[in-house]
């Protein structure tokens, strides 16, 4: 085995680690570590199965093979940046909906306390 081969390996393993432990602490929700930890395993194996990187590129036509890693990292941040602005665009509406009712309950309860105002 390379260095460079331990090197990944041990990288991939610690960022596994990593983000398990963020859920555990729950700082990341399951939901969101999901894609983190489909390509951390992703990583994991290319480590491991060396020949498997030859392989795949091969397979997708690519002909430097460490170039499919780098393909294989901008899809899992372009995934991972399209899911942060689902939940980022979820948010933003409950939010609007959370201040509008609020603007309501708070015109109700001005409206109930006027001077002359028969309860």
């Amino acid at each position: 085995m390379e260095k460079i081969q331990l090197i990944a390996i041990l990288g991939s393993i610690f960022f596994m680690i990593g983000v398990i432990e963020l859920i555990r602490r729950k700082q990341i929700k399951e939901a969101y570590a999901l894609l983190w930890l489909i390509f951390g395993t992703v990583f994991v194996v290319f480590s491991i199965w060396k020949k498997g990187l030859d392989f795949i590129a091969s397979l997708v036509g690519v002909y430097y093979p460490p170039a499919l890693l780098f393909l294989v990292m901008m899809v899992a941040i372009v995934l991972i940046l399209i899911q942060f602005s689902v939940v980022i665009s979820r948010n933003n509406d409950k939010v609007k909906n959370l201040a509008q009712e609020i603007a309501l309950l708070k015109k109700q309860i001005e409206d109930e306390n006027k001077p002359g105002n028969k309860n």
